[in-house]
């Protein structure tokens, strides 16, 4: 893939949850790096389970974001500094578990928090990832349709093969898919770096 120059100068957030398909964030963050977007990654305590932070760190170079009270550079708090100087946050996976949360208000962990700090401050991606059952069961839609309905966006799921060997929708949209829908929503506005 070709570095995109055009998207030098974009942040993206990108916020990690639980599931077996968190190993495809890993690939997003190589993608978005390489066309030079700056990627800042949160991870809940969930998706440390399946893929380590260390991965995240050595794609995107920069310090993973773990809990609510890790240290930064500028003392800022974190989940505004985080949230305030990103164009664009990406939520993938984004398990029945978070879009539950965030649909009824509940801010109890670093990517919850975040997630209803960003939606103020700049477009918030969805890529849903789950067991065809909770994706069909109506609390999940009626949790996704809220969102959508708030301004959030999102990509997937597709159908195939999951993790829990069935085959149908739940499969978390592909890394490329979730770039393409990144790349649009950062084209429709400057960076907010521009800004300043």
């Amino acid at each position: 893939m070709n570095r995109e120059d055009e998207l030098d100068g974009y942040e993206v957030l990108l916020c990690v949850t639980g599931g077996i398909a968190c190993y495809k964030s890993a690939s997003l963050v190589s993608r978005l790096v390489q066309a030079g977007v700056g990627v800042s990654v949160a991870m809940t305590r969930s998706a440390r389970q399946f893929v380590g932070p260390l991965t995240f760190q050595s794609l995107s170079g920069r310090q993973v974001h773990t809990g609510m009270w890790d240290l930064t550079e500028r003392c800022d708090i974190q989940h505004i500094a985080l949230a305030d100087r990103a164009d664009l946050t990406i939520i993938a996976p984004a398990t029945a578990n978070i879009i539950g949360k965030i649909a009824s208000g509940i801010a109890d962990d670093l990517v919850s928090t975040l997630a209803m700090t960003a939606v103020g401050s700049c477009p918030v991606l969805l890529a849903p990832a789950m067991n065809p059952l909770m994706w069909s069961n109506p609390v999940v839609q009626a949790n996704l349709a809220r969102l959508v309905e708030l301004d959030f966006l999102a990509v997937g799921p597709n159908e195939g093969w999951l993790a829990c060997r069935t085959i149908g929708k739940g499969r978390m949209a592909e890394p490329g898919e979730i770039f393409a829908a990144a790349r649009k929503l950062l084209l429709e506005r400057r960076p907010k770096a521009d800004a300043g």
